[in-house]
């Protein structure tokens, strides 16, 4: 414990202390004072909407509301963006500095080292998050006067708690490709890569399903092969206790019901609905870092 807590105060000094974690939070923060401000953001929406439909959960507008909101900009840019860079040369970098080797002489488990790591960068992630929603819910107080109530502040915990799940994926899948290239640029690309792949995707599927008439569940199938899409369906439902999955979307556009706002989803219903969602991203995180933990503890370390 005492090797694991000096590797994870070390990275956690490094990620706020030096331009890159700067850079970081700077970057999350305007995005996120972006969304809801300006002639399309959120404070502006909710205040057009305020006197004609006002609801129990209007704080939560704060991250929903808005042609780009909150929500899609960590769903689809922020938390990808801060995970890989966080994690690109998490191992690879210290192998080609020579400061790997030096530091498993010492005496120090090898697992505690990626373990250190990957708490760090979890907890980096958490810090960087916390501050901006707190900034963004502390804006809309002052615009709007509108609290949250008991429930919208679980659902915005909740909200809290799998962004960060979701920001940790990333990070295991950019720690991965550290352990297994040599180079930084290599393992850089690639994480990247696979992101902007997910997010062309994403955004090509939506195109396709707005224009689909004969059969869009096969589409909706095919965009959950996406963690972008997952995320954002799943946090989607949670912020906005009248929404539904795409799914039950699509089984419920034909009623006459208005079940946006007459029937919202109870927090445990809520849950009932996105549990698969929240599965899969929990499980792909796991696995991630599985694969890179069984990889560095088996790969041979020479000093240099």
């Amino acid at each position: 414990m005492q090797g694991l807590m000096t590797v994870f105060y070390k990275e956690l000094a490094d990620y706020f202390t030096s331009w890159r974690g700067i850079i970081l939070f700077v970057v999350i923060l305007l995005m996120g004072i972006l969304a809801i401000i300006g002639p399309s953001g959120a404070v502006e929406i909710m205040r057009a909407e305020a006197t004609t439909a006002p609801t129990p959960f209007a704080f939560l507008g704060l991250f929903t509301a808005g042609s780009r909101p909150f929500i899609w900009r960590i769903s689809m840019i922020l938390m990808p963006i801060i995970g890989i860079v966080l994690g690109l040369d998490a191992i690879n970098n210290e192998k080609n500095s020579g400061t790997l080797s030096r530091l498993l002489s010492q005496p120090i488990y090898r697992d505690t080292v990626i373990n250190g790591k990957f708490l760090a960068g979890i907890v980096t992630i958490a810090v960087m998050l916390t501050t901006t929603i707190l900034i963004i819910g502390g804006i809309g107080l002052l615009e709007l006067g509108v609290a949250p109530t008991s429930e919208g502040v679980a659902r915005l915990l909740l909200f809290w708690g799998v962004s960060i799940l979701y920001g940790a994926l990333w990070l295991g899948l950019a720690m991965l490709f550290s352990v297994f290239f040599k180079h930084v640029a290599t393992s850089a690309l690639t994480s990247i890569g696979i992101w902007v792949f997910f997010f062309l995707y994403t955004e090509t599927m939506t195109d396709f399903i707005a224009q689909q008439t004969q059969n869009p569940q096969a589409f909706i199938i095919a965009m959950r092969i996406s963690p972008l899409f997952l995320f954002w369906e799943s946090m989607s439902v949670i912020l906005v206790p009248g929404a539904r999955t795409w799914t039950e979307y699509l089984q419920l556009s034909t009623s006459s019901v208005s079940f946006m706002s007459e029937h919202p989803l109870s927090l445990s219903q809520t849950m009932l609905t996105i549990w698969p969602q929240l599965a899969i991203i929990g499980g792909a995180t796991v696995a991630l870092f599985a694969i890179s933990y069984v990889k560095f503890m088996r790969e041979e370390i020479r000093s240099t």
